[in-house]
């Protein structure tokens, strides 16, 4: 999957989340990525995030800790 579709994807889901009180948006927003995302889908984001998170919302990048981040995959 490109960066642009994932960096869209995460915000389009931080678009929604941002209805909420921050923390609440922040923990709903985990939540999903760890919920409906696959390793590969979350490792692509933290590649994103990993670079310096150029084009991610500001809530994404709050829920980043939250996030689980799946291993590295083998060579």
């Amino acid at each position: 999957m490109s960066v642009e579709k994932i960096t869209r994807m995460a915000n389009d889901i931080s678009k929604f989340m941002e209805s909420k009180p921050h923390g609440e948006g922040v923990a709903l927003l985990a939540s999903h990525i760890n919920d409906f995302w696959e390793p590969r889908m979350r490792r692509q984001l933290f590649a994103v995030i990993d670079a310096g998170g150029e084009g991610l919302r500001p809530l994404v990048l709050d829920a980043a800790g939250a996030i689980r981040r799946p291993a590295t995959e083998a060579a």
